[in-house]
């Protein structure tokens, strides 16, 4: 069942940053995909920026292929156009990962980040929210350390910790999306996937340990089950 006091079951935690335990304001997010668009020669709907800014469709590269577009040619104009400042100032905290990690750091429990974020925008956003002492390890994934769902940079973020990424004990990753739990899967830690946007605007379920649609769920006894993003229960 997910633990009534999750701190207690778990050496430590990892988590992904955006969807996760921040988010964008739309109008931010709105404003990049349009000046990418003008970049690129090619307009975004509010419903393909959501799917690649959220990865609501799985990984984002196949998805842009799927569109026409040449991911190299892409990510180097989404970078271009960010502002970290502003990005920072348009990011906020969810309450529901606020109070969980507050929860762990005050037990004492190791907690670090994995994230596609890059550094120069990661920095930024956690200066601006205050939370860098919440964290005891922070790995932004590269082309070098790898990607998710690749568990190299779960394995670096572990051994920041201080702990053998072969041994490391009993950890979980909780993500916003299907590379999160992969991530964990293929690390030999536990996957809790945590549901901001429904599966129907998904368009699929994400298969995880434990399934939420708020880190708030955490607190309740599921009794065995795992527990849908949407409530009810998977067999």
């Amino acid at each position: 069942m997910v633990p009534s006091d999750p701190d207690a079951d778990y050496d430590f935690w990892l988590f992904d940053l955006d969807g996760t335990i921040v988010d964008a304001e739309w109008s931010y997010t709105r404003e990049v995909f349009d000046r990418v668009g003008q970049r690129l020669g090619r307009e975004f709907t509010d419903r393909e920026a959501e799917v690649i800014w959220h990865g609501l469709g799985g990984a984002r590269d196949p998805q842009l292929r799927a569109w026409g577009i040449d991911p190299e040619e892409f990510w180097p104009a989404f970078h271009a156009v960010e502002d970290p400042q502003a990005r920072a100032e348009a990011t906020y905290l969810h309450d529901d990962a606020a109070a969980l990690v507050s929860e762990l750091v005050a037990a004492d429990v190791p907690v670090g980040v994995v994230t596609h974020c890059q550094e120069f925008l990661a920095e930024p956003v956690i200066d601006h929210l205050d939370v860098g002492d919440w964290f005891d390890a922070f790995v932004s994934c590269t082309p070098e350390i790898g990607w998710k769902p690749d568990p190299a940079p779960v394995q670096h973020a572990i051994e920041r910790l201080g702990l053998d990424a072969s041994q490391p004990g009993r950890g979980v990753l909780a993500g916003d999306g299907a590379s999160d739990v992969e991530a964990a899967w293929n690390a030999g830690l536990e996957g809790i996937h945590v549901e901001r946007h429904s599966p129907h605007r998904r368009g699929r379920c994400v298969l995880a340990d434990y399934r939420v649609s708020s880190f708030d769920e955490l607190s309740r006894e599921f009794l065995g089950s795992n527990v849908a993003a949407d409530g009810g229960t998977v067999e």
